[in-house]
């Protein structure tokens, strides 16, 4: 097990490095001059000079890159032009609304698509495999925030059930916290389940053709137990690849949703950042999702390593 942590850890190197290089380049291959860009046409010559000099944009760029990478290493991603506080902050502030939206609608995508794509699945050929895959392609046609504006007109603005902007922490009340983010939520959730439904779909389908299937179902076995207990266990691992998909699109996809129902999180600060050309701000947002998303990735392998045992031995022969 210890062999196999070690070679998909080691593995994130070279993807870890790329996200690096490409991150950098957001200032250095910027068109035109990036301290000039960052401040605006207003600038003087003096002030864009001196932004070249605290960016360090005057080195030569393997000393840029350098010092940027050791700095981005131990947590320091520079200092916001506009905010002017350290964008580590700025990030952490932006962090705890986006973390709270996506990991409810991740929760509400799997409590949907999972039942959804099994129940399609048992009923294949039918009417209810039918509206259930019906269900998962307007879910997946269907822009997020096409859907989230339709939700605030229905329950917001023409029912008046829920509110249609804002955020409220938890430590406000789990209630009116709940409130605030359920339209959100179902706009953003609502793709993922989709994707989620069809691939539990394929995947289960894909296991009812088993001949360890058919002799269970052969020997008398109830259909709960050879559902749950071997169909279902064996068709984990492209549901869980996929839910760990959806979860690292789910910090990106929120840009769009966070943006039509006000909630201070990454995305907005990703829109408010591009308006004010605070590149030192995109520039951390962007290495932070990236790296978010190889994490989760390599999580995924992790659970793929205790759910089955079979690929750690698969991944060492590779």
């Amino acid at each position: 097990m210890a062999g196999y942590l070690l070679q998909r850890a080691l593995a994130l190197v070279p993807v870890l490095a790329v996200v690096s290089v490409v991150t950098f380049g957001l200032i250095y291959f910027m068109p035109g001059d990036a301290a000039a860009t960052m401040l605006g046409p207003e600038a003087t010559q003096e002030q864009i000079e001196a932004l070249r000099e605290s960016l360090g944009l005057n080195d030569p760029i393997w000393v840029q890159f350098w010092s940027w990478l050791t700095a981005a290493v131990t947590g320091d991603l520079g200092t916001s032009i506009f905010m002017n506080r350290p964008v580590t902050e700025v990030l952490m502030d932006a962090l705890g609304p986006t973390i709270h939206l996506a990991i409810q609608a991740q929760l509400l995508a799997i409590i949907i698509g999972v039942p959804a794509g099994i129940l399609a699945a048992r009923k294949q050929g039918t009417g209810t495999d039918q509206t259930v895959m019906v269900g998962a392609l307007m879910g997946i046609s269907v822009p997020s925030f096409l859907l989230g504006l339709f939700l605030m007109l229905l329950f917001g603005v023409i029912l008046g059930w829920l509110p249609v902007a804002g955020y409220r922490p938890i430590e406000d009340g789990i209630g009116e916290s709940l409130q605030y983010l359920a339209l959100p939520t179902i706009a953003l959730g609502a793709m993922q389940a989709a994707l989620i439904a069809r691939m539990t779909r394929t995947a289960m389908l894909d296991t009812f053709s088993k001949n360890y299937m058919k002799t269970a179902k052969a020997k008398g076995l109830k259909d709960r137990v050879s559902l749950y207990k071997h169909a279902l266990r064996n068709a984990s691992l492209p549901i869980i690849t996929t839910i760990g998909q959806t979860l690292g699109t789910l910090v990106a996809g929120a840009a769009v949703v966070e943006t039509v129902f006000n909630i201070p999180g990454i995305g907005q600060l990703i829109v408010n950042s591009v308006e004010r050309r605070d590149v030192v701000v995109i520039q951390g947002v962007v290495l932070m999702i990236a790296v978010s998303y190889v994490l989760i990735n390599f999580l995924v392998d992790i659970l793929y390593s205790v759910l089955d045992p079979r690929v750690r031995f698969t991944g060492g022969d590779s």
